[in-house]
Protein backbone atom coordinates (compact mmCIF):
# COMPACT_ATOMS: atom_id res chain seq x y z
CA UNK A 1 0.00 0.00 0.00
CA UNK A 2 1.71 3.10 -1.14
CA UNK A 3 2.48 6.01 2.17
CA UNK A 4 0.27 8.54 2.14
CA UNK A 5 1.13 12.10 1.51
CA UNK A 6 0.16 14.76 3.91
CA UNK A 7 -1.99 17.48 2.27
CA UNK A 8 0.46 20.25 1.39
CA UNK A 9 -0.55 24.18 1.34
CA UNK A 10 -2.80 25.20 -1.67
CA UNK A 11 -0.65 27.05 -4.55
CA UNK A 12 -0.11 30.88 -3.22
CA UNK A 13 -0.69 29.78 0.79
CA UNK A 14 1.96 30.39 3.08
CA UNK A 15 3.42 27.08 4.51
CA UNK A 16 2.16 25.87 7.62
CA UNK A 17 4.16 26.97 10.50
CA UNK A 18 5.84 29.97 8.86
CA UNK A 19 3.95 33.61 9.89
CA UNK A 20 2.51 35.61 7.30
CA UNK A 21 4.29 39.13 7.30
CA UNK A 22 1.60 41.62 8.18
CA UNK A 23 0.75 44.23 5.68
CA UNK A 24 -0.99 47.49 5.78
CA UNK A 25 -4.29 46.17 5.05
CA UNK A 26 -3.58 44.35 8.68
CA UNK A 27 -2.56 47.93 10.30
CA UNK A 28 -5.77 49.59 8.83
CA UNK A 29 -8.06 46.75 10.75
CA UNK A 30 -6.22 46.86 13.62
CA UNK A 31 -6.79 50.36 13.95
CA UNK A 32 -9.93 50.82 12.48
CA UNK A 33 -8.91 53.13 9.74
CA UNK A 34 -8.45 53.12 6.04
CA UNK A 35 -5.77 51.56 3.87
CA UNK A 36 -4.95 54.77 2.40
CA UNK A 37 -4.72 56.70 5.39
CA UNK A 38 -2.35 53.90 6.72
CA UNK A 39 -0.62 54.96 3.65
CA UNK A 40 -0.58 58.94 4.37
CA UNK A 41 0.59 58.16 8.13
CA UNK A 42 3.88 56.22 6.59
CA UNK A 43 4.47 58.53 3.54
CA UNK A 44 4.02 61.74 6.55
CA UNK A 45 1.79 63.03 4.19
CA UNK A 46 -1.13 65.44 5.91
CA UNK A 47 -4.65 64.20 6.28
CA UNK A 48 -4.74 62.50 9.69
CA UNK A 49 -5.08 63.50 13.21
CA UNK A 50 -2.14 62.97 15.56
CA UNK A 51 -4.46 60.78 17.44
CA UNK A 52 -5.20 58.46 14.55
CA UNK A 53 -1.78 59.02 13.11
CA UNK A 54 -0.07 57.47 16.93
CA UNK A 55 -3.26 54.85 16.58
CA UNK A 56 -1.68 53.91 13.33
CA UNK A 57 1.81 54.07 14.39
CA UNK A 58 0.68 51.79 17.75
CA UNK A 59 -1.19 49.22 15.42
CA UNK A 60 1.67 48.60 12.90
CA UNK A 61 4.11 47.98 16.47
CA UNK A 62 1.66 45.63 17.80
CA UNK A 63 1.85 43.75 14.49
CA UNK A 64 5.11 43.75 13.81
CA UNK A 65 4.54 45.66 10.08
CA UNK A 66 7.46 47.83 8.56
CA UNK A 67 6.84 49.67 5.50
CA UNK A 68 8.91 48.40 2.13
CA UNK A 69 10.76 52.41 1.95
CA UNK A 70 12.95 50.74 -0.81
CA UNK A 71 10.51 49.42 -3.10
CA UNK A 72 8.61 52.10 -2.60
CA UNK A 73 11.03 54.49 -3.43
CA UNK A 74 12.24 52.26 -6.49
CA UNK A 75 8.51 52.82 -7.65
CA UNK A 76 9.15 56.43 -7.54
CA UNK A 77 12.47 55.78 -10.10
CA UNK A 78 14.38 56.31 -6.45
CA UNK A 79 16.63 54.81 -4.84
CA UNK A 80 17.86 57.00 -2.21
CA UNK A 81 21.05 55.32 -1.83
CA UNK A 82 24.54 55.97 -1.92
CA UNK A 83 27.58 53.74 -2.43
CA UNK A 84 30.53 53.77 -1.03
CA UNK A 85 34.10 52.09 -2.35
CA UNK A 86 36.01 51.72 0.11
CA UNK A 87 39.69 49.54 0.89
CA UNK A 88 39.46 46.62 2.96
CA UNK A 89 43.05 47.39 4.96
CA UNK A 90 42.76 51.48 4.87
CA UNK A 91 42.08 52.33 8.53
CA UNK A 92 41.33 55.60 7.58
CA UNK A 93 38.87 54.71 5.47
CA UNK A 94 36.98 53.02 8.31
CA UNK A 95 37.33 56.77 9.59
CA UNK A 96 35.99 58.41 6.71
CA UNK A 97 32.98 55.47 6.76
CA UNK A 98 32.19 56.16 10.40
CA UNK A 99 31.30 59.93 9.02
CA UNK A 100 29.16 58.95 6.18
CA UNK A 101 26.64 57.40 7.78
CA UNK A 102 25.02 59.95 10.48
CA UNK A 103 25.12 62.73 7.50
CA UNK A 104 23.56 60.61 4.56
CA UNK A 105 21.15 59.35 7.26
CA UNK A 106 20.58 63.38 8.03
CA UNK A 107 20.04 63.65 4.51
CA UNK A 108 17.45 60.88 4.30
CA UNK A 109 19.71 58.29 2.02
CA UNK A 110 20.68 55.09 2.57
CA UNK A 111 24.38 53.76 2.50
CA UNK A 112 25.93 50.61 0.74
CA UNK A 113 29.33 49.70 0.86
CA UNK A 114 31.48 47.60 -1.87
CA UNK A 115 35.32 46.69 -1.27
CA UNK A 116 38.08 46.89 -3.65
CA UNK A 117 40.65 44.13 -2.23
CA UNK A 118 43.32 41.77 -3.61
CA UNK A 119 41.11 40.10 -7.02
CA UNK A 120 38.16 42.47 -6.93
CA UNK A 121 39.35 45.96 -8.35
CA UNK A 122 37.56 49.25 -7.53
CA UNK A 123 35.48 48.78 -11.15
CA UNK A 124 33.93 45.55 -9.33
CA UNK A 125 33.33 47.07 -6.72
CA UNK A 126 31.60 50.13 -8.58
CA UNK A 127 29.39 48.17 -10.74
CA UNK A 128 28.29 46.52 -7.73
CA UNK A 129 26.89 49.43 -5.83
CA UNK A 130 25.52 50.55 -9.20
CA UNK A 131 23.69 46.90 -10.26
CA UNK A 132 22.10 47.79 -6.26
CA UNK A 133 20.43 51.39 -7.69
CA UNK A 134 22.82 53.32 -5.50
CA UNK A 135 22.39 57.10 -7.32
CA UNK A 136 25.46 58.12 -6.58
CA UNK A 137 29.22 56.68 -5.93
CA UNK A 138 31.60 58.15 -3.32
CA UNK A 139 35.13 56.54 -3.99
CA UNK A 140 37.42 56.73 -0.75
CA UNK A 141 40.90 57.38 -1.72
CA UNK A 142 40.57 55.80 -5.62
CA UNK A 143 43.52 54.45 -7.19
CA UNK A 144 41.75 53.63 -10.49
CA UNK A 145 43.17 55.19 -13.85
CA UNK A 146 41.93 58.73 -14.69
CA UNK A 147 40.10 57.32 -17.58
CA UNK A 148 38.02 55.33 -15.90
CA UNK A 149 37.10 57.53 -12.88
CA UNK A 150 36.20 60.68 -16.05
CA UNK A 151 34.35 57.60 -17.78
CA UNK A 152 32.52 57.19 -14.31
CA UNK A 153 31.92 60.87 -13.95
CA UNK A 154 29.84 61.10 -16.90
CA UNK A 155 27.67 57.73 -16.00
CA UNK A 156 26.82 59.02 -12.62
CA UNK A 157 27.15 61.34 -9.33
CA UNK A 158 30.61 60.08 -7.92
CA UNK A 159 32.64 62.02 -5.62
CA UNK A 160 36.65 61.56 -5.37
CA UNK A 161 38.04 61.23 -1.46
CA UNK A 162 41.63 62.35 -1.02
CA UNK A 163 42.26 62.53 -4.85
CA UNK A 164 41.83 65.17 -7.08
CA UNK A 165 40.93 64.21 -10.96
CA UNK A 166 41.63 67.50 -13.54
CA UNK A 167 39.34 67.13 -16.21
CA UNK A 168 36.71 64.53 -15.04
CA UNK A 169 33.29 65.48 -14.30
CA UNK A 170 33.07 64.63 -10.71
CA UNK A 171 33.39 66.07 -7.72
CA UNK A 172 36.29 66.00 -5.09
CA UNK A 173 37.04 66.09 -1.18
CA UNK A 174 40.82 66.43 -0.05
CA UNK A 175 43.01 67.73 2.67
CA UNK A 176 45.72 70.21 1.09
CA UNK A 177 48.52 68.16 1.05
CA UNK A 178 50.95 70.99 0.48
CA UNK A 179 50.12 72.62 3.45
CA UNK A 180 50.24 69.61 5.84
CA UNK A 181 53.98 67.99 4.55
CA UNK A 182 55.17 71.54 4.64
CA UNK A 183 53.53 71.60 8.54
CA UNK A 184 55.72 68.63 9.28
CA UNK A 185 58.73 69.01 7.90
CA UNK A 186 58.85 73.05 9.44
CA UNK A 187 58.18 71.26 12.54
CA UNK A 188 61.23 69.02 12.54
CA UNK A 189 63.51 71.89 11.27
CA UNK A 190 62.60 73.88 13.89
CA UNK A 191 63.31 70.75 16.34
CA UNK A 192 66.76 70.94 14.26
CA UNK A 193 66.67 67.85 12.41
CA UNK A 194 68.44 67.74 9.37
CA UNK A 195 68.66 64.79 7.65
CA UNK A 196 65.00 64.02 6.90
CA UNK A 197 63.97 61.17 4.57
CA UNK A 198 59.99 60.78 3.03
CA UNK A 199 59.09 57.12 2.66
CA UNK A 200 56.30 58.03 -0.10
CA UNK A 201 53.50 56.25 -0.87
CA UNK A 202 53.82 54.93 -4.21
CA UNK A 203 50.90 55.86 -6.68
CA UNK A 204 48.59 55.92 -3.66
CA UNK A 205 46.08 58.73 -3.31
CA UNK A 206 47.72 62.07 -2.73
CA UNK A 207 50.95 60.52 -2.77
CA UNK A 208 52.55 62.55 -6.02
CA UNK A 209 51.24 65.93 -4.29
CA UNK A 210 52.52 64.81 -0.70
CA UNK A 211 56.13 64.06 -2.60
CA UNK A 212 56.24 67.17 -3.75
CA UNK A 213 55.53 69.03 -1.12
CA UNK A 214 58.04 67.40 0.68
CA UNK A 215 60.81 68.06 -2.16
CA UNK A 216 59.81 71.92 -1.70
CA UNK A 217 59.77 71.78 2.28
CA UNK A 218 63.07 70.56 2.21
CA UNK A 219 64.46 73.58 -0.27
CA UNK A 220 62.80 76.30 1.93
CA UNK A 221 64.84 74.83 4.56
CA UNK A 222 67.90 74.64 2.36
CA UNK A 223 68.40 70.59 3.46
CA UNK A 224 68.65 67.60 0.78
CA UNK A 225 65.64 65.69 0.17
CA UNK A 226 65.57 62.01 -0.11
CA UNK A 227 62.52 60.04 -1.17
CA UNK A 228 62.64 55.82 -0.74
CA UNK A 229 59.86 54.33 -2.94
CA UNK A 230 56.78 53.26 -0.98
CA UNK A 231 53.14 52.67 -0.29
CA UNK A 232 50.36 53.37 2.30
CA UNK A 233 51.47 49.56 3.52
CA UNK A 234 53.16 48.19 6.90
CA UNK A 235 55.06 46.23 4.15
CA UNK A 236 56.63 48.70 2.82
CA UNK A 237 57.59 50.95 6.28
CA UNK A 238 59.06 47.80 7.13
CA UNK A 239 61.10 47.43 3.96
CA UNK A 240 62.51 51.15 4.17
CA UNK A 241 63.24 50.48 7.68
CA UNK A 242 65.33 47.36 6.42
CA UNK A 243 67.11 49.66 3.85
CA UNK A 244 68.15 52.49 6.34
CA UNK A 245 69.17 49.92 8.82
CA UNK A 246 71.50 48.72 6.13
CA UNK A 247 73.18 51.67 5.68
CA UNK A 248 76.00 53.44 7.68
CA UNK A 249 73.85 55.97 9.16
CA UNK A 250 70.74 56.77 9.43
CA UNK A 251 68.57 60.17 9.41
CA UNK A 252 67.73 61.57 12.06
CA UNK A 253 63.65 62.09 11.18
CA UNK A 254 61.57 60.21 8.33
CA UNK A 255 58.13 61.35 7.05
CA UNK A 256 55.73 58.24 5.96
CA UNK A 257 53.53 58.64 3.78
CA UNK A 258 50.79 57.48 5.72
CA UNK A 259 50.01 56.01 9.61
CA UNK A 260 50.25 52.42 8.03
CA UNK A 261 53.21 53.30 7.10
CA UNK A 262 54.93 55.09 9.62
CA UNK A 263 53.57 52.05 11.85
CA UNK A 264 55.87 49.69 9.39
CA UNK A 265 58.61 51.89 10.03
CA UNK A 266 58.15 51.81 13.86
CA UNK A 267 58.02 47.98 14.00
CA UNK A 268 60.78 47.44 12.29
CA UNK A 269 63.15 50.08 14.59
CA UNK A 270 61.33 48.27 17.67
CA UNK A 271 63.05 45.08 16.81
CA UNK A 272 66.55 46.29 15.73
CA UNK A 273 66.83 47.61 19.21
CA UNK A 274 66.18 51.43 18.39
CA UNK A 275 64.34 54.10 20.56
CA UNK A 276 61.91 56.51 18.80
CA UNK A 277 62.36 59.31 19.25
CA UNK A 278 65.46 59.23 20.67
CA UNK A 279 67.37 57.75 18.09
CA UNK A 280 65.44 58.94 15.06
CA UNK A 281 62.07 60.71 15.03
CA UNK A 282 58.83 59.39 12.70
CA UNK A 283 55.89 61.32 11.34
CA UNK A 284 52.74 59.92 9.86
CA UNK A 285 49.97 61.19 7.96
CA UNK A 286 46.05 60.90 8.12
CA UNK A 287 46.00 60.80 12.31
CA UNK A 288 44.31 57.51 11.83
CA UNK A 289 42.57 55.67 15.21
CA UNK A 290 45.67 53.54 14.43
CA UNK A 291 47.93 56.78 15.42
CA UNK A 292 45.84 57.15 18.81
CA UNK A 293 46.96 53.62 19.97
CA UNK A 294 49.39 54.11 23.23
CA UNK A 295 51.67 51.88 21.78
CA UNK A 296 52.09 53.75 18.49
CA UNK A 297 51.46 57.28 20.14
CA UNK A 298 52.16 58.44 16.62
CA UNK A 299 52.97 62.48 15.61
CA UNK A 300 50.86 62.49 12.41
CA UNK A 301 49.20 64.86 10.23
CA UNK A 302 45.30 65.34 11.05
CA UNK A 303 42.96 64.85 7.66
CA UNK A 304 39.50 65.64 9.39
CA UNK A 305 37.76 62.59 8.89
CA UNK A 306 34.36 63.84 9.74
CA UNK A 307 34.18 66.80 7.45
CA UNK A 308 35.84 65.02 4.73
CA UNK A 309 32.86 62.36 5.23
CA UNK A 310 30.15 64.99 5.50
CA UNK A 311 31.30 67.18 2.51
CA UNK A 312 31.15 64.15 0.37
CA UNK A 313 28.16 63.08 1.05
CA UNK A 314 26.63 66.55 1.08
CA UNK A 315 28.88 67.51 -2.78
CA UNK A 316 26.73 63.97 -3.62
CA UNK A 317 23.83 64.76 -2.43
CA UNK A 318 23.61 68.45 -4.20
CA UNK A 319 23.82 67.47 -7.85
CA UNK A 320 21.29 64.35 -6.91
CA UNK A 321 18.82 66.62 -5.82
CA UNK A 322 19.62 69.66 -8.54
CA UNK A 323 20.95 68.51 -11.85
CA UNK A 324 22.00 72.12 -12.20
CA UNK A 325 24.89 72.01 -9.94
CA UNK A 326 28.11 71.22 -11.01
CA UNK A 327 30.97 69.20 -10.15
CA UNK A 328 33.20 70.86 -6.92
CA UNK A 329 36.22 70.70 -5.70
CA UNK A 330 36.63 70.91 -1.55
CA UNK A 331 39.98 71.49 -0.25
CA UNK A 332 40.29 71.62 3.81
CA UNK A 333 43.19 72.32 5.46
CA UNK A 334 45.18 69.71 7.51
CA UNK A 335 46.17 69.73 11.36
CA UNK A 336 49.65 68.83 12.87
CA UNK A 337 49.06 66.40 15.80
CA UNK A 338 52.41 65.90 17.91
CA UNK A 339 52.38 63.41 20.23
CA UNK A 340 55.16 60.62 21.26
CA UNK A 341 57.17 60.09 17.91
CA UNK A 342 59.32 62.81 17.74
CA UNK A 343 61.66 64.50 19.56
CA UNK A 344 65.29 66.43 19.26
CA UNK A 345 67.70 64.80 16.78
CA UNK A 346 70.63 62.97 18.78
CA UNK A 347 73.55 64.13 19.01
CA UNK A 348 76.54 62.18 17.07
Amino acid sequence: MPDRVPPGPADGAEPAGKPRRPTMVDVAAKAGVSRALVSLVFRDQPGASEATRQRVLRAADELGYHPDNAARLLARGRSRTLGVVLTVHQPFDADLVEGIYPEAERLGYDVLLSASAPGRDEAKAVEALLSHRCEAVILLGPTSPQAYLAELGRRTVAVSVSRRVPGAHLDSVHTADTVGVRQAIDYLAELGHREIVHVDGGKGPGASDRRRAYRGAMRKHKLPARVLPGEYTEDAGMAAARQLLDEDRLPTAILAGNDRCAAGLLHAFARAGLDVPKDLSVVGYDDSHLSHLSHFDLTTVRQDANRIAEQAVRQAVARLEDETVAPAETVLDPKLVVRGTTGPPPRR
